[in-house]
């Protein structure tokens, strides 16, 4: 194996990842929605369950990141 066949086969893993992350954040925002349309809303599950969603969003940041190539001006 090739250095640009371990890049792509790594870029293939962090795009995984990502869509996985992205997915994982999309259910969370599903999970607290329904959480707070409940007539007795648990604050205290959508206050973690948020937590989670902004944990997740700087991780799906993260990978982002590391798809961008670098440029040097």
């Amino acid at each position: 194996m090739n250095d640009d066949e371990g890049e792509a086969e790594v870029e293939a893993l962090v795009r995984a990842r990502l869509a996985m992350a992205q997915q994982d954040h999309a259910d969370l925002d599903v999970a607290v929605q329904a959480i707070a349309a409940a007539p007795v809303p648990d604050m205290m599950v959508i206050s973690r369950l948020k937590r989670k969603k902004l944990i997740l969003k700087d991780e799906i940041e993260r990978l982002k990141d590391q798809l961008t190539p670098d440029i040097i001006a």
